[in-house]
Parts: structure tokens; sequence; C-alpha cells
């Protein structure tokens, strides 16, 4: 067990330091950015991952445009902004950080006002995990075992995290909870990433494969499932990684809770329902190999969506740092 806590993304005197998530676990090896496209390069590679981390990189690479020639300050930043939107098409906190920077150059900021700008919205994520963690883990009953898919942790925002935040919260809190940690194919983010983590901070947990879910909510090893969400829209219908949809169905016919933890920052008021979010599909060499190894024949043709989107009804929860907000969700996500 560790109390160092994980920091996935640092500003450091006009660069931007990212710790290498598709390294881990094996190794903890650093990226260093001092140009925007090597920011776009290392979130489109998923070195840089998790909605809320993607937009704090996102805001690090618009000031570290800032700096750069030739051009004008604001030609810089918007040109670093259109290249930004290109990488990662479903997280919403990207979009938002983009638009976010890019109000603050019409107003007239300078680069030292946008590296400062960059650095409150990691502050400020920081400031919403926390909050999200306190509304999240008085869901969580004593002692109860936590389902949860992908990685939404420390490594996925700025600060504690938000579905993995909620459980770090419980547990520190005295809540003796288990955690059961989908592997998360095709990319294993569950297996590499968010058991790193638990395993770091001593948090009892459990590694199944995604396709274990249904037996072990039959058998009664599940008390709740928490995931995160890389944009919700207005009606509360959530996008998040692929086979989270699938947890909640499940969850729904073993009478388990389902609850979506995401910042407000992934509230997209714009969507009207879930069909409106754009859901990314990756490149078929991750489903037909991993790390270089094949899996599968070569040739063999793949559709590979990175989200999916759960429906409003089957959430029983959206916690974000206003609470655990309830159905109707147009009404009590409000303006976000």
């Amino acid at each position: 067990m560790s109390s160092t806590p994980i920091e996935p993304i640092e500003w450091a005197d006009g660069a931007v330091v990212i710790l290498d998530q598709t390294r881990l676990p094996q190794s903890e090896s650093y990226v260093r950015c001092e140009r925007v496209d090597q920011i776009a390069e290392a979130i489109r590679s998923l070195r840089v991952r998790g909605a809320p981390l993607i937009g704090i990189a996102a805001a690090y690479g618009m000031a570290l445009a800032a700096l750069g020639e030739p051009g004008s300050l604001a030609e810089r930043v918007t040109a670093a902004g259109e290249a930004l939107r290109a990488t990662r098409p479903t997280a919403r906190n990207l979009f938002w950080a983009i638009e976010r920077m890019l109000a603050r150059v019409e107003a007239g900021a300078d680069a030292d006002d946008l590296a400062q700008e960059a650095l409150a919205i990691h502050e400020e994520d920081a400031k919403t995990c926390r909050l999200i963690g306190e509304h999240g883990a008085v869901l969580i009953p004593q002692g109860a075992t936590v389902l949860t898919i992908c990685n939404t942790g420390s490594l996925a925002t700025g600060g504690i995290g938000t579905a993995l935040g909620t459980i770090r919260t419980a547990y520190n809190a005295g809540n003796p909870l288990k955690v059961l940690a989908c592997e998360t194919r095709p990319l294993l983010q569950g297996a590499r990433l968010t058991m790193w983590e638990l395993l770091h901070y001593g948090i009892p947990a459990t590694l199944i494969t995604d396709s274990m879910a249904a037996t072990c909510m039959q058998r009664g090893m599940v008390d709740i499932v928490i995931s995160g969400a890389d944009c919700i829209a207005r009606n509360g219908d959530s996008a998040n990684k692929i086979g989270t949809y699938s947890l909640a169905v499940l969850a729904r016919y073993h009478g388990i809770p389902f609850y979506a933890a995401a910042p407000m920052s992934s509230v997209d008021l714009s969507l009207a329902d879930g069909s409106e979010i754009a859901i990314e599909e990756r490149e078929a060499g991750e489903v037909r190999s991993f790390r270089g190894e094949g899996a599968a024949p070569a040739e063999a043709p793949v559709f590979n969506p990175a989200f999916d989107v759960t429906p409003a009804e089957l959430i029983a929860g959206i916690v974000t740092e206003r609470g655990a907000l309830r159905a109707p969700y147009e009404e009590s996500l409000g303006d976000a």
C-alpha cells in the first residue's frame, strides 16, 4: 500500500510531462512534450487517456502553442485547438477545455495567461474529483463489492478519479469494501491500469474478464456497479468505455444499482440523447493483436467502437461534483 499520489501529467516550465500509460504496468516511463503535435499524438495513442485528463492535456497543449512561432498567438492557439479536436471525438472534456482556452484567447489572454488557465483547469479537476468521491462514497454500502470497468482513477483525471475516486473515498473512510475490476477489452485498461492503481493504494480487488460479470452478478458477488462517463447527453444517456452498456443491462436484470460518475464538464446539453453522441471507432489492430503479438488472422475484418451508450433509464444516478443526480436528468443536470 502506498499513500504516494499518482501524477499522470505535469506542466514543467514550458513543457508537459506525461506518464506513458501504454507502458503500464510493466514500467513507469514519462514522455516530455514541447509541441502541441506531441500532445495530440499522446492523446490519440492513449499515452494520456481518460476524459478529464484528456481535457487537461489539451489545455496544456494549447498553452504550449501560445509559446511557439510563427504567426499570431490567436492563430497558433486556434490551430492547436483544431488539431486537438480531431484526436478523440467522444471525450466531451476535450472540447470543453478547448472552448474554455479559446474563450481566454478571445478575451485577450497572453501566453502566461493561457498557462495559468491550463493550470486552473488541472487544479479544478482535482477539486471536482474530491467532491465526486464524497458524493459517491455514501452510495456504497458498508462491506460492498463494487464492480467497475475501464480506468477512472488518478490515471484518468487531475485528481483521485471519478468512479474509482468514489471507491477510494469510501475505503479511506473505513468502508471495508472490495472491488471487482473488469479487464476491459481490447486494450485492458482495467487489468493494466485500474488493478495497478488499486494495488498501489492497497484497496482489496480481484480482476475478472469482461465476460465473467454476468456470472459474478448471478452468484451474488456484486452489490453495486459504478462506471465513469466520457460524454453525457441532456437526457442522461451516458457514453463510456465499450462494455459499460452490457454491465448496466446485467445490473438491471439482477436488481443491482448502476451509477455513472463524471464531472459536469462531461455533460453536453446540446445533445438531446445518446444517439447524438459521436462514438469513436479505433483501428483494427487493437483487436487483432496486443502489444505486437497477433491474436487473430491479419486479414480478419474488425468492428472496434471504443465506447457504447448506456440509456438513462438504466442509470440509478449520475454522480457529479453537484451530488448524486437523479432522473429526470434534463432537470437535474441543469446548466452544465
